[in-house]
């Protein structure tokens, strides 16, 4: 085994400039955010969808649309707004008198990348059909579904629910999103390179497409060879079970859980510690890795009672006191 793990180790180093690459086009834009870049790009490794929380103005529809012209990839943006309808989004059937026949056209949704902006701004009619679109990779038009593109994945923004005219997104929905990250503002040196970078009437920064969808289906496959040891495997599990069942790992907060995380959260948890893994240039999967990204696959999985919410307890204080107490291997 240490010898796969040896070549493994030789075709991360190797693919680590294509990713170099990629990052450093992003940061010709972004400034900071090191951590949101990280994990839109672990989006892009495991073909999954990204929900990105925070206030307007930090940068997160630019961060998506940077990362979308670094890829020589189809990319739509599209504005949710409480007037959008289904047919905005996949597209419909259109009559034509002259044939006697409906054709078909499609949607903004049929693009290699997608950008949601302020997807908690739609109602649950177009959740709904974007719903299918993340988890079956096609769309119903009419009678007939249609494939999406390969890669495909959803990068979406939201601003926090407290705020007027959004609506919270079904439990269904939000468990589609492999990740769900929280942007914050920047610090007081990355505040002033923003304003000595973008404080002009119309700055211009040119970013380059470096790699193609080939390239990311070969990091796609690349990922899913990162080396996970069967100890690994046992504490993702075992991080999962104690969401439901958190009494059987010496934890007492079964009252402050409604729901725990689903089997999903296991699949997205092994999938993202791997991505995690080939992102700092390592071809196997450490407890650090699995630490590192699991507040982003499990804080919209775990569902907590009134009396947490009464007690002033987040998901997140949930998960920290999850991955405190369960034995790292």
């Amino acid at each position: 085994m240490s010898i796969d793990v040896k070549k493994i180790g030789e075709k991360v180093e190797k693919e680590s400039r294509v990713l170099a690459g990629v990052r450093s086009e992003i940061e010709k834009v972004i400034i900071g955010q090191e951590y949101m870049i990280e994990r839109l790009l672990t989006g892009l490794l495991c073909n999954n969808h990204v929900l990105i929380e925070g206030v307007p103005g930090l940068a997160k529809t630019l961060a998506v649309t940077t990362l979308a012209k670094t890829v020589k990839a189809s990319f739509r943006r599209i504005q949710f707004t409480p007037d959008l309808l289904p047919a905005d989004l996949i597209g419909t059937l259109i009559y034509n008198p002259r044939s006697g026949e409906f054709t078909t056209k499609k949607g903004p949704v049929f693009a290699n990348i997608i950008l949601a902006d302020e997807i908690n701004r739609a109602p649950a009619k177009v959740q709904s059909a974007l719903l299918e679109a993340m988890q079956e990779r096609q769309v119903t038009i009419g009678e007939e579904s249609h494939a999406l593109d390969d890669p495909f994945m959803v990068l979406a923004t939201q601003n926090p629910i407290e705020q007027e005219g959004t609506y919270p997104l079904p439990e269904a929905q939000i468990d589609r999103f492999m990740l769900k990250i929280l942007v914050t503002y920047p610090n007081r040196d990355e505040e002033k390179k923003i304003l000595e970078k973008m404080a002009g009437s119309a700055p211009k920064i040119e970013v380059e497409p470096v790699i193609e969808t080939s390239d990311i289906l070969r990091l796609r496959g690349l990922t899913d060879e990162i080396y996970m040891d069967e100890k690994i495997k046992d504490y993702i599990i075992s991080i999962v079970q104690a969401t439901r069942t958190p009494e059987e790992f010496g934890l007492d907060i079964g009252s402050m859980i409604q729901y725990g995380a689903s089997p999903r959260a296991t699949i997205f948890l092994a999938m993202a510690s791997r991505a995690h893994a080939l992102l700092q240039g390592r071809g196997y999967v450490t407890p650090q890795d699995v630490k590192s990204i699991g507040m982003d696959v499990l804080r919209h999985r775990v569902i907590i009672t009134y009396e947490a919410e009464a007690e002033e307890k987040t998901p997140e204080d949930i998960v920290a006191a999850i991955f405190d107490n369960v034995p790292v291997p």
